[in-house]
């Protein structure tokens, strides 16, 4: 296979097991996708929509999780981990958002990079999934599934980022990293690969790998 014939096989495998893709943090507006992101960072998404709705029963909005404390939001959100370093972002970006933004969640790299506590995947995730604006986040998974389907080199994200970027046609973006998480999880993952289950690993993953199975 030519490298474009198996991006064709990638796409082509991945839309008809996933024609409609959900998104897998739950959230109702852009606010409240940004903080579940940030929870998310060495995390589960499963134990994340455990505790967003007990903490947005507290605080949906910037104005209303400012009015908990440092201490009240760490609390509540303990059990995702990290959380002395993700209360206080998430209480410092909520106070910039009204200081700066009205509230408003921004829609550039820039200035969601320039929030306490979000980093470039973060903001990559908001601006797609909250604002629709193409964007390529790259998560454990898509960075593991670049390597191992000969994408990538496997050397950081970024590269993967600029790689999947490269080679996937722009307005795939992003239902197409949502379909790469979904498979990774359900059919390439991490520990106990099946290759008889994993029909894109093994139609076209670097021969390296395939050796091993």
């Amino acid at each position: 296979m030519t490298k474009k014939e198996k991006v064709d096989f990638v796409i082509t495998t991945l839309n008809k097991l996933y024609p409609r893709i959900p998104i897998p943090l739950d959230h109702s507006d852009p606010y409240t996708l940004l903080i579940a992101v940030l929870l998310s960072a060495q995390s589960t998404d499963v134990r994340v929509n455990q505790i967003t709705p007990l903490l947005f029963k507290r605080a949906k909005t910037p104005s209303d999780m400012i009015k908990l404390s440092v201490e009240e939001i760490r609390n509540i959100i303990k059990p995702v981990g990290l959380s002395p370093m993700k209360s206080k972002g998430i209480y410092g970006l909520s106070k910039i958002l009204l200081d700066k933004y009205n509230g408003k969640v921004p829609k550039t790299y820039e200035e969601l990079e320039a929030l306490p506590s979000v980093g470039h995947k973060t903001a990559a995730v908001v601006m797609a999934q909250a604002y629709g604006i193409p964007t390529f986040p790259v998560d454990t998974h898509i960075h593991r599934l670049m390597y191992r389907w000969g994408f990538s080199n496997g050397k950081n994200v970024i590269q993967t980022e600029k790689d999947a970027k490269r080679l996937f046609p722009k307005k795939l973006w992003n239902k197409l990293h949502l379909q790469i998480i979904w498979y990774g999880r359900e059919y390439s993952p991490a520990r106990g690969l099946k290759i008889q289950k994993d029909i894109i690993f093994s139609t076209i993953g670097r021969k390296s790998l395939l050796k091993k199975y």
